[in-house]
């Protein structure tokens, strides 16, 4: 056991301690898997992150991930925050203004601009999902089945459902049951798109019912969700690029996350990382 630096980052967020935090250990080296995770467990955030020396040349650093509960292959705001807090503690990447991630996932390419970073992300599995399995969820949400304008199983690390929502009216009334969504195994996605004019860029309003030791949570800030959302909606051509989403309204936080498809194609999430803790932990 010894001294290790450590941050925790607000991220996505629209005002300071109103994103979403993660935990950052900044040496990770000669912890084994089980120490991580009961770390990660202790900690009780929705994620916390162990950076590492990259395996490959590509990579500035190496990244793991860890939710109480497991080890993700990939997810939005980990990616983001622990970008932060590796630049904010001296790291230079090999490229300015470009920094390279080596997950589990692959290599993630994050960009900076300003106080804005942004991470490319990954294409995701789009599934159908079984109406039954639809009917199911909307009365585990409290939710009338005309709410429901689509759903899709989207995958790309992290595991989602997708539900589109009538009106931000709707996505509001739900109301989730732990029991019913835990027994089922899914996380909700739910999204509506606020009323906007011709010219004017769209806003989603987002809400993400993760699941926790203690049984759901309402997550304030979900990268790994919102790009997902972003995929599937603007290859259906309900939502055009570029757009911003919201979230985590309704438990007080003020989650802003920027979509965006760049020059070269790929789709980029994008949010602003404020520091909040910085000192060290025993591990």
């Amino acid at each position: 056991m010894r001294q290790r630096p450590f941050r925790q980052v607000d991220v996505f967020s629209g005002a300071r301690y109103r994103g979403n935090p993660l935990a950052v250990v900044l040496d990770g080296e000669e912890l084994d898997t089980e120490q991580m995770q009961e770390f990660a467990r202790w900690t009780n955030l929705s994620e916390t992150t162990f950076l590492l020396p990259p395996t490959s040349p590509q990579a500035d650093y190496r990244v793991r991930i860890f939710t109480p509960l497991a080890e993700l292959a990939f997810a939005g705001h980990p990616t983001l925050g622990s970008c932060h807090a590796w630049l904010a503690a001296g790291g230079t990447a090999r490229n300015p203004g470009h920094v390279v991630q080596e997950s589990a996932q692959g290599l993630v390419h994050v960009r900076r601009d300003g106080e804005l970073l942004s991470f490319a992300a990954p294409d995701p599995v789009l599934d159908p999902v079984p109406e039954e399995l639809q009917a199911e969820v909307l009365k585990a949400l409290e939710l009338p089945s005309d709410a429901l304008i689509g759903c899709r199983w989207i995958d790309n690390g992290a595991r989602w459902m997708g539900l589109l929502l009538h009106d931000v009216e709707s996505l509001r009334a739900a109301r989730p049951h732990a029991a019913e969504l835990h027994g089922l195994g899914v996380k909700a996605g739910m999204c509506a798109i606020h009323p906007f004019s011709e010219g004017e860029s769209p806003v989603l309003e987002v809400r993400g019912i993760t699941l926790t030791p203690q049984g759901i949570a309402e997550d304030p800030a979900t990268g790994s969700l919102n790009a997902g959302l972003a995929a599937w909606l603007t290859q259906e051509g309900i939502l055009n690029l570029p757009y911003t989403a919201h979230q985590g309204t309704g438990i007080g936080r003020t989650g802003r996350l920027r979509l965006s498809r760049g020059t070269d194609g790929r789709l980029w999430v994008g949010g602003t990382v404020r520091s909040c803790v910085e000192g060290t932990v025993l591990l």
